[in-house]
């Protein structure tokens, strides 16, 4: 696995993709940490480097759009418009590479990312964003997050609540959170339910995401010089 952190320009190469994780650092509830986005971005983009020699991972970007989740301490947001900003000038400082994409792990951000893959592309550049999928129902700080948290990094994982969070399904809660955030529908900040997590369910959805984020990379092939 090729990392930019580990390298030096002389040794960038031929062509390349960059895959960039981008993250968030905001509540996860009371049993996971402020980064788990962005360590899940992470470990997706190392596992499509280990399968793809012409993919170098690039050091994260661990701030994003965390508004809503703004009712918890320790949440630290740039809002939608910084973020789509940094990712423009992020895609367009990329010309030594074949091609740009964007790992994604916080949803609060897809707004953003996908407003900036449209200026990028539109400006003639080779660039993808990619989202991992989960249920409706599981959407922050769930059985989800917590089984990939358990699998990466067991020792960041608190004891899980008692009892579910908020099970509704995302699209019946989006008006409510985008009017008072997190924390008016869900006083710990969990929707989802973590109780039944493990870390050999999140071995499988991380298998899952790592096959389909590396079918969606074969799709970014390098433009023609």
């Amino acid at each position: 696995m090729t990392g930019l952190a580990e390298l030096t320009w002389t040794e960038l190469t031929g062509p390349r993709i960059l895959a960039v994780p981008v993250g968030a650092t905001e509540q996860h509830g009371p049993h996971l940490p402020f980064t788990v986005d962005t360590e899940i971005a992470v470990a997706l983009c190392e596992r499509l480097a280990q399968s793809r020699e012409d993919v170098v991972v690039a050091p994260p970007v661990a701030y994003g759009s965390s508004g809503e989740h703004a009712g918890f301490p320790g949440t630290l947001s740039l809002g939608q418009e910084a973020t789509e900003l940094l990712l423009v000038e992020l895609g367009r400082s990329a010309d030594a590479f074949a091609g740009v994409l964007l790992v994604c792990a916080h949803g609060g951000n897809a707004e953003p990312v996908r407003r900036a893959v449209s200026l990028l592309r539109g400006e003639g550049r080779n660039v993808l964003a990619w989202f991992p999928r989960g249920p409706a129902e599981d959407s922050h700080a769930g059985r989800v997050e917590t089984s990939v948290m358990l699998a990466l990094r067991p020792s960041a994982v608190r004891p899980r609540p008692r009892g579910p969070g908020v099970t509704t399904p995302l699209p019946e809660l989006i008006g409510r959170l985008r009017s008072g955030g997190v924390r008016a529908v869900s006083p710990t900040g969990v929707l989802g339910d973590p109780s039944g997590s493990s870390a050999a369910e999140g071995r499988e959805i991380l298998c899952r995401w790592a096959e389909s984020l590396r079918k969606a990379a074969s799709t970014l092939t390098p433009m023609s010089s």
